[in-house]
């Protein structure tokens, strides 16, 4: 004889019956506590005998995109290319990416972010503290580059040099700049400045890439045949400045100059299948870059860089 697949009116009673035995446990369907987004702080990998730390020094969320982004598209052109790739075009997230390149020798910070407590609390939680850095190394000028050099008048990397690009300095030098002169211009006496191809140390290479400054900078890192591309501000966002180049920028001081910068070093990266860091790409801003009709797709890294040997 088979079992009926069906409730009957008894065991349905029965189980509601238990329910007030289950409820005065208090330990089933108790609702946990709401805790809150919580991105990553720090990614680290490693580059051939060298290690390789992004650090999420700030992320903010900015309200109209296209008064930034895609200033000489139409309105209906920039949501179709939002819509296609799942984001809104009425905000966009922001991400502040410093790195720190350890060479062995050397501890390298790449740009300092908004100010100094949040890339101080960004290093510590990625196991550096601000007295460990040895040499900070400024891509441009831009105040979520240089705006944590200094905390409360006093230089928060105590026992770092400086380097910059020459082009870089010079432009900013007589503009009379609050950030320039408030961050930079203490230090100057102990910056070195860099021409493009000058090296940082072993193995990083300046790289000039004008357009969204004058004198802005990426670096090519290689270690023991491993590369890496940190590209700054050369594109500021995976779609609406790296898939389409000519997008206009409202931070690219030359639009044209930028978008030349960008098709040159996009093209590269996706000739030579080069990884590359962006300062503003989704946390943790390491990712490649492929050809895609008339621009390119940023492919996020996934486990390529955790692979040993």
């Amino acid at each position: 004889m088979t079992k009926s697949p069906y409730i009957t009116r008894r065991s349905a009673l029965m189980g509601a019956a238990a329910l007030p035995l289950v409820a005065a446990s208090g330990r089933a369907f108790a609702a946990a506590e709401m805790l809150g987004m919580a991105p990553p702080k720090f990614n680290r990998f490693k580059l051939g005998g060298f290690e390789v730390t992004a650090i999420l020094a700030g992320t903010r969320t900015v309200p109209d995109p296209q008064t930034i982004f895609g200033m000489n598209v139409t309105p209906e052109e920039f949501a179709s290319v939002s819509a296609a790739n799942n984001i809104p075009t009425d905000k966009a997230q922001f991400f502040f990416t410093p790195t720190v390149v350890n060479t062995g020798a050397e501890l390298i910070l790449f740009d300092t972010g908004l100010q100094g407590p949040a890339t101080v609390a960004a290093l510590q939680a990625a196991g550096y503290s601000a007295d460990q850095i040895d040499v900070v190394v400024l891509t441009h000028m831009h105040g979520d580059h240089i705006g944590g050099l200094m905390t409360d008048g006093t230089p928060t990397f105590a026992n770092a040099r400086y380097i910059t690009g020459a082009a870089e300095f010079d432009a900013w030098d007589m503009a009379g700049n609050e950030g320039f002169e408030k961050n930079v211009r203490p230090l100057a006496e102990k910056m070195t400045m860099l021409d493009d191809g000058g090296a940082v140390a072993s193995g990083v290479t300046g790289m000039l890439a004008p357009g969204h400054t004058p004198g802005h900078m990426a670096y090519h890192i290689e270690s023991n045949g491993k590369q890496l591309v940190l590209g700054a501000d050369f594109a500021n966002h995976y779609v609406w400045s790296l898939a389409y180049p000519d997008w206009e920028v409202k931070f690219d001081r030359d639009k044209a100059q930028a978008a030349q910068t960008r098709r040159k070093m996009l093209d590269m990266m996706a000739a030579d299948k080069t990884p590359f860091i962006g300062y503003h790409m989704p946390f943790p801003a390491l990712g490649y870059v492929e050809p895609r009709g008339d621009g390119f797709h940023y492919v996020p890294a996934s486990y390529q860089m955790m692979i040993e040997g």
